[in-house]
């Protein structure tokens, strides 16, 4: 890999350390000529590739945004009515342009360190707030993936949760009003688990029979809007707990889930100023009773605070994290939909408790209006009491209006050959109202009556009051409030973050650009194929490229998280076995160091999981592996494994593994977190993989955005193919089982992918694999003398990340891997990965997008602080009152007055020279989480704790 430093080609851009002279640098540490010879070293080669990938020459990035505008042209927007859980809304501009569009937003990463992410904490805190104050429930959690998963894991909520013996073992029972793509998922996960499922119309009250929870949707699917009281309270008499699936804006107007006696409320806030993204991301909800907290799947913002008393946000109950809880969690969701939470959160602020009753009040006024018209018109209407959505029938005309209706550019819901539904939302205007009158024959009434929601549902208690929702009315406040927040956070855009098994590469601007274009954003994922040629033509072109990619024979890219990938590929497995007769075949090794949400996935899968030990070099204990086989041979179904491991080593024996797994009869699951260590140089499909998730917002670029959005291609040979996730929206049983709610699930940031590849083209991906080794064995070979590097492959070499041993640094002196990651706040550095997969170390990766400087600027704040840690041990602090323990340090405490630190204020703000010029401060120390979680907040804290 030679590069010309005129080189200024998007491969250039996107590759840090790309000049020559920086390459030689980085190699000489390392003690190699070439990058080639360095990667011969590091990569075994009976997995190596033998041919290059076989993509189109990169582009450029104008070439690369003319063929987006192509794609983007084959689609075609429409007056979106069909509603079923998705609807078109207004993004404001300057949400839009200062969030959606903002690296400070999108390029954060998880809040694990809450004193640097303070801002995006804050506006999750304000989403969780909105949320209960218009569900009326007391806790809710910072977003889920989409409404049909959030469905089902409410689901498996009540049935861990229910404690009446009588009811434990009892059916689940979905109301039939319920959205079809949440049936279908619900069904699809109780298969697995092996419970049952009854579907009913449950407006004439519950089925006979022992009922473990029930769930309720309000509006239904129809638009059919009722009281759900006497049917909870009937639920609660027979020991079922209960779910209702709420329309956020409606409930504005419409009695709280809460206030009718719900446990748990769930749904979606897209609506609230999402696009529809042609089926996601979208920010799912849930809100539970007190008491269910520690059961609610998801992340959780809490307050709690820091070192001097300041209220500081921070994850609260963060054991309900996966990585913690392996085979014993309850649910497999990691990530979630930060960043769209927060456009929604946004969305209310802007708006307000009188804006959304506005805008709900409208939407209703225009369903009513038209109900009323075609009623008038002789066109039977089927309910009553609605908020947005009617549906009429028309015997044998459906398909006839639903056409007529797509001639006029509105797209409308064919139910069946005599049943049409009609969804008005925020964008629809009285002109719209007049045009779907008259594709039915009638005009638009002057004055309408009737179709009014019942007095017994209509709300009455008050919601939002918190003065955030009260308070920045004009664009003007807005937009300083977004940006006094964004100015509390590190993000990507101001620093390398260097977190190993999360790699944080660059989400470059051309990548980003068009997926707010309308032709891509105001999509609905049930518009009928001739309005989609675009979308689909770059999901299958994205679905071919990432099959080449990894030497698989199909791609699904449905899965909208990798937690989802890794579900979809062990459902795989399972429908494999099962048609073959082996129903026996539930058991799934995992070894010890694999990633947490794995054994997650696989319980959920139906799976038993027996976990293999880890020898003392980091590879997998081949002797363990050995009698775990033979103990479970016959009931073997898969082997997870994480390549290159989550150690950060090629392990040389992967192809032993993979054999001895075969020959029992099971599969082999390929963890693709980590393939950004692979693209180029080794195929997992190749060297012994059956199935494989990708981490689109990892290797491909689709940005974290503070904790999601995130895609999961799920990647399979051709014997598992016929296993993939089938479509919810059209699924009946028996069929592939469904993983997320729309056919191509979070669809509205693939074109970040594509674009990436496109970009790149197969020699630029190959070259950023090779990058990021030689970074990775850089920063490894630079800080081995001071942070012991614990494992490392084949010639002392590492792969795309290198963990840092502080163990022993630990024992003599007190200073643990939290101190050092603190401390690196005071640098301006988001810390590396703490703690994971290995206690009292830190997992760096530079990533390829890293420049040298960049890398040794953050190589230079570990040494100083491994000089301060030398500080410790001689005596020249203690630790307690140590830059370190006492570390991060705000500009509070910098610049009182009464200074009584061991260690001089300089040391403290400005370890090294340089961040006198360039500074950043946190806004609050160090927090203290176990006081969070005694004493659990998760909503906006009264606005005079802020003051006094």
């Amino acid at each position: 890999m030679t590069v010309s430093s005129a080189s200024t080609t998007f491969v250039d851009r996107h590759i840090g350390a790309r000049r020559q002279a920086d390459i030689e640098t980085m190699l000489k540490s390392v003690g190699y000529d070439t990058v080639d010879s360095l990667v011969d070293t590091a990569v075994p080669n009976d997995i190596r590739q033998d041919v290059a990938l076989t993509l189109q020459n990169a582009l450029s990035e104008v070439e690369v945004l003319a063929e987006l505008r192509k794609l983007a042209s084959k689609n075609k927007t429409a007056v979106q009515m069909i509603g079923q859980g998705y609807y078109d809304t207004v993004t404001p501009p300057v949400i839009r342009r200062n969030i959606l569009e903002s690296p400070a937003w999108y390029t954060a990463y998880t809040p694990y360190q809450p004193e640097i992410s303070q801002g995006r904490l804050e506006a999750l805190l304000n989403f969780q707030t909105m949320v209960q104050d218009l569900v009326g429930l007391p806790i809710a959690n910072a977003s889920l993936l989409d409404e049909a998963t959030a469905v089902a894991e409410a689901v498996l909520m009540m049935r861990r949760a229910n404690k009446n013996k009588a009811a434990q073992d009892g059916k689940t029972v979905l109301d039939a009003d319920c959205l079809p793509q949440t049936i279908a998922i619900v069904k699809g996960r109780a298969e697995a688990l092996g419970f049952e499922v009854e579907v009913a119309d449950l407006s004439s009250g519950l089925p006979e029979g022992a009922i473990n929870g029930v769930v309720l949707q309000q509006p239904g699917v129809s638009g059919r809007v009722f009281d759900h009281s006497a049917v909870i309270a009937e639920a609660k008499e027979r020991g079922a707990l209960v779910t209702v699936a709420a329309d956020l804006l409606s409930l504005t107007l419409i009695t709280p889930p809460g206030e009718q006696g719900a446990d748990i409320a769930v749904g979606s806030a897209q609506r609230l100023g999402v696009p529809l993204f042609f089926g996601g991301p979208h920010a799912a909800y849930m809100a539970v009773q007190k008491g269910l907290e520690r059961s609610m799947p998801g992340r959780l913002v809490g307050v709690s605070k820091d070192d001097a008393g300041v209220p500081a946000y921070r994850l609260a109950l963060q054991t309900r994290e996966q990585h913690i809880r392996r085979e014993k969690a309850t649910s497999n969701i990691c990530t979630a939909q930060a960043l769209l939470a927060i456009v929604a959160s946004m969305y209310a602020v802007y708006h307000g408790p009188e804006g959304l009753k506005a805008i709900a009040e409208t939407a209703h006024g225009h369903a009513r209006t038209l109900a009323a018209s075609l009623k008038a018109a002789g066109v039977e209407v089927l309910h009553g009491s609605f908020f947005d959505t009617i549906t009429v029938r028309v015997p044998g005309k459906a398909g006839e209006l639903v056409a007529a209706a797509e001639a006029q550019g509105i797209n409308l819901r064919g139910i069946d050959a005599d049943t049409v539904g009609i969804s008005v939302d925020e964008t629809t205007t009285s002109g719209i109202v007049a045009d779907v009158a008259a594709v039915f024959g009638a005009s638009v009434l002057e004055a309408a009556e009737g179709f009014a929601i019942e007095a017994s549902v209509e709300r009455t208690s008050d919601f939002m009051q918190h003065p955030v929702f009260n308070t920045h009315r004009s664009e003007t406040q807005l937009l300083r409030y977004i940006r006094k927040l964004s100015d509390r956070d590190l993000a990507l855009d101001r620093t390398m973050i260097p977190l190993g098994s999360c790699t944080m590469k660059l989400n470059a601007t051309a990548e980003m650009e068009a997926i707010s274009w309308p032709e891509f954003a105001s999509i609905h994922p049930f518009a009928p194929d001739s309005q989609t040629e675009g979308w689909r033509e770059l999901i299958t072109d994205l679905e071919s490229q990432l099959t080449e990619i990894t030497g698989y024979d199909q791609v699904s890219i449905q899965p909208n998280a990798g937690s989802q990938g890794e579900l979809a590929g062990l459902l795989a497995i399972r429908g494999y076995h099962l048609s073959r007769g082996d129903e026996q075949r539930n058991v799934c090794l995992i070894p010890a160091s694999a990633h947490g949400t794995n054994a997650a996935s696989a319980v959920l899968a139906g799976m038993k999981v027996v976990v293999v030990a880890t020898a003392p070099d980091g590879t997998i204990d081949h002797v363990d592996l050995k009698n775990k086989i033979e103990a479970h041979r016959d009931a073997l179904s898969a082997i997870m494994i994480t390549y290159p491991s989550t150690h950060g080593v090629y392990d040389a024996d992967v192809r032993e593994v993979c054999d001895a797994i075969h020959e029992a009869g099971g599969q082999v699951y390929i963890d693709g977190a980590n393939l950004n260590a692979l693209v180029g140089l080794a195929q997992p499909g190749k060297f012994g993989g059956d199935v494989s998730h990708l981490n689109l917002h990892k290797t491909f670029c689709i940005p974290h955005g503070g904790g999601g959005p995130g895609v999961g291609p799920v990647a399979a040979k051709a014997h598992l193919a016929p296993f993939m996730p089938g479509d919810a929206a059209s699924w009946t049983e028996g069929n592939d089982v469904p993983i997320s709610a729309s056919r191509f699930g979070s669809a509205g940031v693939l074109p970040i992918s594509w674009a990436y590849v496109k970009l790149m083209g197969g020699q630029g991906l190959t070259d950023a694999t090779k990058s990021a080794l030689l970074a990775a064995n850089y920063i490894a070979s630079r800080l081995n003398d001071h942070f012991p590097v614990l494992y490392t492959g084949e010639g002392g070499l590492v792969a795309h990340e290198c963990i840092l041993d502080l163990r022993e640094l630990t024992a003599k002196t007190g200073v643990t891997a939290e101190d050092v990651a603190k401390r690196l706040i005071d640098f301006g550095f988001h810390a590396p990965t703490l703690a994971f997969p290995v206690a009292g170390t830190l997992m760096v990766e530079p990533t390829e997008s890293e420049d040298l400087a960049e890398i040794d600027r953050f190589i230079e704040a570990m040494i100083t602080i491994r000089k301060e840690i030398d500080q410790v041990a001689h005596g020249d602090f203690s630790v307690q009152d140590s830059p370190l323990r006492r570390a991060p340090h705000t500009a509070a405490a910098v610049v009182t007055s009464e200074w009584d630190r061991a260690y001089p204020r300089e040391q403290a703000a400005f370890p090294v020279h340089h961040l006198k010029q360039d500074k950043y401060f946190p806004p609050v120390g160090r927090i203290d989480g176990a006081a969070g979680d005694r004493n659990l907040v998760c909503s906006c804290p009264p606005i005079e704790d802020f003051e006094n």
